[in-house]
């Protein structure tokens, strides 16, 4: 803001005291760059809600508090938010004198972290035909799936998800860029997104197929690449877009051979990672095959997408370098509860095969983290369905909270800020009737849900 000189004054334009700041000493046009870079950029990714105003105190009472952490439920406890943070948590009893803008009373609720979702696809939404991923493409342009997008984030959130990792924008471009901000500003209302924009993957090895070749280049759910430059200039193109991971594709399935197989190779994958890595980002591969997990974290990605087919070997190799699985089970049981004949025995089949999977994988102490992988409209929300899903195959409930919580946390390096409930944290938290330590279904019925702060669902308890 700018107002005229007063009697005294130059005779100039001078910076009101509202707007004043202190010049930037002379320095080069390059300094000046990086000073900014650091300014705008070096701040953590939870720095996204900064342009949202400090939602007023709130005091809650928790009949039941989860510990995911130490999995544990703690009684009657009190939870102090200020300025979108938890400042004090503790008995009801040493905290209900504390002043607060509002008070919250959840005395029938368990409370528990917000969760967090690190396989979603936002502007997804494929219509239930034989080519509606070419028709989605097709026929809805990044501003539209962007529109689409802030409803399935709404969804999202109203779930009690408050955060999530989406792992490329399926033809969309960087629309999940402006998703993300948008949310982040406020004009919308949704989970803080941490995205990837446009994914990787080799020439023919992504959706969609079989189209004329001619279209391949207007009409691609990801970047397609050829080589190791190839992979290094895609990968470069994202994060200067606004990525703040990548995602690559290390295997697909291949139509003449009837199974999947690597694509993406070692090497090529290996370019990825190392931009990735400079930056500060990490890498999340789509990979079912044995071959292709072998692949991708040989060349040092962060996460494996799907595993479905990981043998023992895959599974020993991602334990002893520490890389996480995200299984995104629930796609393939609506696929068992909605299929009929033969389809409805191959979907069971391919469940019993993930239980043995799963089993395996935590025998050999590799870390599951909850991915929902929802791509159209009814899936969007009901994220909660990917741990309910992990339960049925075995995973015990306190495995599968952390999956949606601590270890999502770990994954997305922001264990500082979310995945618990404690002291200087994000206040991200959720109040569910039911006890999901005894049955994580209890999570489908969210009555509040607070991201940051601020309570953006809020259901009535009812009167006992």
């Amino acid at each position: 803001m700018l107002r005229p000189a007063r009697s005294g004054e130059a005779h100039s334009l001078v910076a009101s005291p509202v707007a004043r700041v202190e010049p930037l000493p002379r320095v080069s046009p390059a300094t000046r760059l990086f000073l900014s870079i650091v300014l705008v950029w070096g701040a953590p990714a939870l720095a996204q809600d900064a342009g949202v105003a400090s939602p007023p105190s709130v005091l809650l009472r928790a009949g039941k508090l989860l510990d995911v952490k130490a999995g544990r439920v703690l009684n009657d406890q009190g939870i102090l938010v200020s300025d979108g943070r938890i400042v004090a948590l503790g008995p009801w009893e040493g905290l209900r004198v504390r002043p607060a803008a509002r008070v919250i009373d959840l005395t029938s609720q368990v409370v528990l972290p917000g969760l967090i979702d690190a396989h979603t696809h936002l502007l997804a939404n494929i219509p239930e035909t034989r080519d509606g991923y070419l028709l989605m493409l097709s026929t809805r342009g990044p501003a539209y799936r962007a529109l689409e997008g802030s409803a399935h984030a709404r969804a999202t959130l109203m779930a009690g998800v408050t955060t999530v990792r989406d792992v490329e924008s399926e033809g969309s471009g960087y629309a999940d860029v402006a998703l993300r901000d948008a949310i982040a500003a406020g004009l919308v209302e949704g989970p803080r997104m941490l995205v990837a924009t446009r994914g990787i993957a080799a020439v023919g090895g992504y959706l969609p197929m079989g189209i004329n070749p001619d279209l391949a280049e207007v009409l691609a759910g990801a970047e397609m690449v050829s080589g190791v430059e190839d992979a290094r200039r895609a990968a470069r193109e994202q994060i200067r877009g606004g990525a703040d991971l990548l995602k690559v594709y290390a295997d697909w399935p291949d139509l003449r051979l009837g199974k999947s197989r690597p694509t993406l190779t070692v090497d090529e994958i290996r370019a990825v990672v190392e931009e990735a890595h400079k930056g500060g980002r990490k890498v999340a591969a789509h990979a079912q095959t044995a071959a292709g997990i072998v692949n991708a974290v040989n060349a040092g990605v962060d996460s494996i997408e799907h595993g479905f087919e990981a043998d023992e070997a895959a599974l020993k190799l991602m334990a002893s370098r520490n890389v996480p699985l995200v299984p995104t089970i629930s796609p393939i049981q609506r696929w068992a509860e909605q299929a009929t004949g033969e389809g409805r025995e191959l979907a069971a089949r391919r469940l019993e095969s993930l239980r043995k999977m799963l089993a395996s994988a935590r025998r050999l102490k590799v870390r599951l983290v909850c991915g929902s992988d929802p791509a159209e409209r009814a899936a969007h929300g009901r994220n909660v369905e990917e741990l309910v899903a992990m339960a049925r195959l075995g995973v015990p409930p306190l495995e599968v909270l952390r999956a949606a919580t601590v270890d999502a946390a770990a994954l997305l390096d922001l264990s500082s800020e979310i995945g618990t409930l404690e002291v200087g944290k994000q206040a991200d938290l959720i109040a569910v009737e039911g006890n999901p330590l005894e049955d994580v279904a209890a999570l489908r019925k969210v009555s509040l849900v607070m991201r940051a702060g601020k309570v953006y669902r809020e259901v009535a308890s009812p009167q006992r």
